[in-house]
């Protein structure tokens, strides 16, 4: 399959239309991420099917803990540092961590190409978020330390479960189903968590259209996509394009919400654009260098 690196760009693209979806919802932001999860896993497992039981392992069924535990980490640390820098600090060290996991877990170190688009990617996502001014103003030093993190536990997390699912993957798994047992799982951990959050706010009409369009469309569909892609790119090459997200949520932000985009943030919507092209080409690259060998 040659579009493993579109496949996930397409994951990305569903992951950045959350935010602007959410704003429908007047739900606390731990209830809405519960629900969206509980959903999303839920349906994943579904999609799965028989395949599922097949595919349980000790390694999974860690994976989904740390699926469970990224989003109550992302959520206390937006909550003590803002979320522009809460933001920055977990997607931004997520692909850094990747990184860093494929290479002392499984030997697969990163090229220079790689290190040199990364970095690029995320000072140009630094640039995009905080070019927009949310900050954390009066935030206690202590807190923000504590939010920081907070958010490089997240991004660890994240590099965690991205890493196990490749593995699996990379050794014969049904990409569906590995997702189907890491996100099944996090549900179950989380469906306790959205009923003591409370779930009265589903019974509007426009919270359960937004919540359901945030699990089945933003994590089970965005999921199978970025399992489909982790079966041909690299999972760190993977974590450098799942940038994208930032991106494409701010440009919802100025199509769809009226939102202003400064100077830096247009900057850093630019470098991050740059940065994922120059990450997914030598994926194609290399494919067509393949293909010609006799």
């Amino acid at each position: 399959m040659k579009n493993g690196p579109l496949a996930v760009v397409g994951a990305a693209v569903l992951w950045g239309t959350a935010g602007t979806a959410g704003l429908l919802v007047s739900a606390d932001s731990v209830a809405l991420a519960a629900a969206r999860l509980v959903i999303g896993g839920a349906a994943l497992a579904l999609v799965a099917g028989a395949a599922l039981r097949r595919t349980v392992s000790p390694a999974l069924l860690l994976g989904a803990v740390a699926v469970a535990a990224y989003q109550l980490c992302f959520f206390a640390a937006v909550s003590r540092t803002g979320v522009a820098i809460g933001t920055v600090v977990a997607i931004g060290s997520g692909p850094v961590f990747t990184g860093l996991l494929s290479w002392l877990l499984h030997g697969r170190r990163p090229g220079a190409r790689w290190a040199l688009a990364t970095t690029a990617a995320i000072c140009g996502c630094a640039a995009l978020i905080v070019g927009g001014g949310d900050g954390a103003p009066g935030a206690a030093g202590g807190q923000a330390a504590l939010g920081v993190a907070f958010a490089l536990l997240g991004g660890l997390l994240y590099a965690f479960y991205a890493v196990t699912a490749a593995r699996a993957i990379s050794g014969g798994a049904e990409s569906n189903a590995v997702m189907g047992v890491m996100f099944g799982g996090a549900a179950v951990i989380m469906l306790p968590v959205l009923v003591l959050t409370g779930a009265e706010w589903l019974a509007e009409p426009r919270s359960l259209l937004a919540v359901a369009y945030l699990g089945l469309g933003t994590t089970a569909l965005s999921y199978l996509l970025y399992g489909r892609g982790l079966r041909t790119t690299p999972v760190a090459t993977a974590a450098t394009l799942a940038l994208a997200e930032p991106a494409v949520a701010a440009l919802l932000g100025v199509v769809v919400l009226r939102e202003h985009l400064g100077p830096v943030s247009v900057a850093g919507l630019v470098l991050l654009a740059i940065a994922l092209v120059a990450v997914a080409v030598p994926e194609r690259v290399r494919e067509r260098a393949l293909e010609s060998q006799p």
